[in-house]
């Protein structure tokens, strides 16, 4: 029972590891030689991350999952004895299990004995049972293998890496687990329960209000309101779902949806879409539809209801990529590797949750509008909500901005023009302005006097990011400092950098697209690949490659939040060379630095594409932030970090990283 209990939370991990990161910790090669007439070996060499375990083939049961080779059979071949193992595992005693058990740390060779039955070339296939460790969690994992054989006559090595194409910026890609093996039900869970946390991000919960005011509208009887509402959340369901299958049949790779979000069509299309949505709530004119669909409503279950609830869904599902960018991509790295079952059943519960809320927020509007004496209270609600609408456009604007470099929408005009969205808010809350399907406000409620001292609160509260302060509430709906006009701050920590270093720079030289491209917090860096890694080389200095995105707002948040704090950004200038990797830049390359993905194939042509394929081939992972520590040789100095704003967390990353890399050094 022990044992059921202990496989069964095996399989849970394994489920969260696969959906958070897709990373397995152990790179296998797999290659066949031969040893003499009529027999061969099969080596399998695994390569272990560090700080991880792979536990041995041969110590008592009742522990860990114990490495285990299965071969299929085929009549070609016969097994000669069990897989040798080497070095010598590490013997120790698991005081969970009370058991001594036996692993490897870094490297471990596996060598099979076969006996070949046939003079022709073949291929051996299996798959691999093992569990890997590290302190604070487990991981089971079942990968395939397939190993040529060259068969009795000749013997040569045939490796499964030779069949891969070479491109740079590239590592071994790990095998695909085996789907069979997986807790579907663990995954459903998880990914159910991270589309209701996408629900609160700041790309997605200005939404809400746009949403309901949406189906306030209308005259439709209470059944056919329900039903729009139910095709509105089927539809957000199927679009969700949708995309992983698109990818997966289609290659359109795992940045699909970070393209989707940054490119300038449809950001200007959502943009004139919220100014005509905030235009219509603020009285302008009504969005209806043409006389003709509406006719047909009637007679056949309000046909224009559905397509305008799909487009609600769609608007909604398009929007929301900025945001879960970095969840749905998790699931479309294996969508553009073949795997269509888990990328369908994750998507399909992400979205299924990410609708609920969204669907039941569309039927309660009709609820209200149904209730007696609703007045004109229900106006002013679209009134504010239009102001709200009217604020978060600018962030498409923005994301157009940042990404093709057009230096139109400064972070000084951006906060402008929200203080004067929230001062003139506050004052339609005093009733000071009026529109035209507005009531008389004979005196100021309560509730209004509430809500005016808070819009004007938040106002006064932006004024300080005219001048470079970091506004860390807001940090990840605004654009970043380095594109603030007139920086206070960037002043101050220019003037301390200049006081406490002769030279006015350290870095070996002016960085690529260093015109274009900006760390935060006046700290120097470099945003090329190849360059940053050959001067960290010259100054013999650790790395911290920083994947982000002009459109992450948690890359934003992680930067005025935590790089922002004294402690953290000492260490930035001091310990690290910084090499920022933006994935969603559209600047063009030179065609000599374009690369081959191997992981799609596709020709690489901007900088975006470039280093969102190289953290998809080298870390398997396309979420935005990700800071990876490495040596100047391209190593990893201690596991990956994500989004995380505890400041503690942040600084012990990159202490354990300077003390990792300190400790190669002297090995070295």
């Amino acid at each position: 029972m022990k044992r059921i209990a202990l496989i069964t939370g095996v399989l849970l991990v394994f489920s969260y590891s696969v959906f958070a990161q897709l990373v397995d910790p152990v790179k296998w090669k797999y290659k066949s030689k031969n040893t003499g007439e009529g027999t061969a070996e099969i080596i399998f060499e695994a390569s272990i991350d560090m700080n991880w375990h792979l536990y041995s083939q041969y110590f008592d049961e009742g522990g860990p999952v114990r490495t285990t080779f299965n071969f299929d059979e085929s009549g070609k071949f016969e097994l000669v004895g069990t897989p040798s193992e080497s070095p010598e595992p590490e013997e120790v005693m698991d005081e969970v299990f009370n058991i001594k058990v036996k692993y490897f740390s870094h490297k471990a060779t596996f060598v099979q004995q076969i006996k070949l039955l046939t003079k022709d070339a073949f291929t051996i296939t299996g798959s691999i049972e093992y569990q890997v460790c590290q302190d604070d969690k487990c991981v089971y994992f079942n990968p395939d293998f397939k190993v040529k054989i060259d068969g009795a006559k000749s013997a040569q090595v045939a490796s499964e890496d030779a069949l891969s194409p070479k491109v740079d910026l590239t590592t071994e890609m790990t095998p695909e687990p085996a789907t069979e093996n997986k807790s579907i039900w663990g995954f459903f869970f998880l990914a159910f329960v991270l589309g209701l946390a996408a629900i609160l991000t700041p790309c997605v919960f200005p939404m809400i209000p746009m949403t309901v005011s949406f189906f306030m509208q209308g005259q439709s009887s209470k059944f056919n309101s329900v039903l729009k509402a139910l095709i509105f959340g089927i539809s957000i369901v199927v679009l969700y779902t949708s995309v992983g299958l698109i990818v997966s049949l289609t290659s359109a790779g795992a940045d699909f949806t970070t393209g989707l979000s940054t490119h300038w069509i449809p950001n200007t299309v959502f943009f004139v879409l919220f100014i005509a949505f905030a235009a219509s709530f603020f009285g302008m004119f009504e969005i209806i539809l043409p006389s003709g669909l509406a006719n047909k409503a009637d007679k056949q279950v309000d046909k224009g209801g559905f397509l305008a609830s799909f487009f609600m869904a769609f608007t909604l599902v398009i929007v929301s990529f900025s945001c879960t960018g970095p969840i749905v991509g998790a699931l479309l790295v294996k969508a553009a590797a073949g795997d269509v079952l888990e990328p369908l059943i994750g998507m399909f519960a992400f979205g299924l949750a990410f609708a609920l809320p969204f669907t039941l927020l569309a039927i309660f509007p009709r609820m209200l509008k149904s209730m007696p004496k609703s007045g004109g209270w229900m106006n002013s609600v679209k009134v504010v909500l239009g102001f709200v609408i009217l604020a978060f456009s600018l962030k498409f604007i923005a994301n157009i901005d940042q990404t093709y470099h057009l230096g139109i929408l400064s972070r000084d005009v951006f906060l402008a023009i929200w203080i004067v969205l929230f001062v003139l808010l506050g004052i339609y809350f005093l009733g000071k302005i009026k529109f035209s399907h507005d009531s008389e406000v004979p005196f100021v409620t309560v509730p209004r006097l509430v809500l005016a001292i808070v819009s004007f609160t938040f106002a006064l509260y932006l004024m300080p990011g005219l001048f470079g302060a970091d506004l860390n509430a807001v940090s990840a709906l605004i654009p970043p400092k380095s594109v603030q006009q007139f920086d206070l701050t960037k002043m101050q920590v220019t003037n301390v950098s200049s006081t406490t270093n002769n030279e006015p720079s350290s870095l070996c030289e002016n960085p690529k697209y260093g015109d274009i491209l900006h760390l935060p917090h006046g700290l120097e860096g470099y945003f090329d690949y190849e360059q940053g890694m050959a001067c960290a080389k010259t100054l013999n200095k650790p790395v911290l490659l920083d994947f982000k995105g002009h459109a992450c707002a948690n890359c934003k948040e992680m930067e005025n939040k935590v790089w922002s704090d004294p402690e953290v950004l000492k260490r930035l200038q001091n310990d690290y060379l910084i090499i920022a990797l933006y994935v969603d830049d559209r600047t063009k390359l030179p065609e000599d630095e374009w690369v081959t993905s191997a992981y799609d194939g596709k020709v690489k042509k901007t900088i975006g594409k470039k280093y969102a394929d190289f953290q998809i081939s080298k870390y398997n992972i396309n979420s935005q932030p990700y800071y990876v520590l490495v040596d100047n040789n391209g190593e990893i100095l201690v596991d990956p970090k994500g989004h995380d704003l505890n400041i503690d967390n942040f600084i012990s990353f990159l202490d354990a990283g300077k003390k990792e890399y300190e400790k190669r050094n002297k090995t070295d």
